[in-house]
């Protein structure tokens, strides 16, 4: 059984940078095939980034490009997304999320399995 805790959100003002963490029990190797979403209020879970299958390719969402990046450290089992000039409409509870298996679709909500309890950022103007 996967468990997927995140951590690292807050309140930040537009332009700054903020760090999140997703550490993932029951995984031996962390970022094969994991990623980010996110979930503004009334708004659809928006896919941000996530690994390939293999670990060696990452990919970003069309609104973060640019802006935010995936990584991951093996040894401790965590998955960072780095944030860089956050704007108010990153606004949201941002997720990691695990396929458990090999999916094709990366950037669909519903090629995941096990999904965490999600952290909250703001963006302030």
């Amino acid at each position: 059984q996967v468990q997927l805790t995140e951590s690292g959100g807050g309140l930040v003002q537009a332009g700054g940078s903020l760090r999140l963490s997703c550490a993932a029990s029951g995984r031996t190797f962390i970022g094969q095939g994991m990623g980010w979403f996110r979930q503004a209020p009334g708004k659809e879970r928006e896919f941000v980034a996530a690994f390939s299958w293999s670990g060696g390719t990452t990919y970003l969402g069309d609104s973060v490009k640019g802006r935010f990046s995936i990584s991951r450290v093996n040894a401790k089992n965590i998955m960072y997304l780095q944030m860089n000039s956050v704007k108010p409409e990153d606004t949201a509870v941002y997720y990691c999320a695990d396929p458990s298996v090999f999916k094709v679709d990366v950037t669909s909500s519903g090629s995941y399995k096990y999904w965490g309890q999600g952290t909250q950022v703001t963006v302030s103007s």
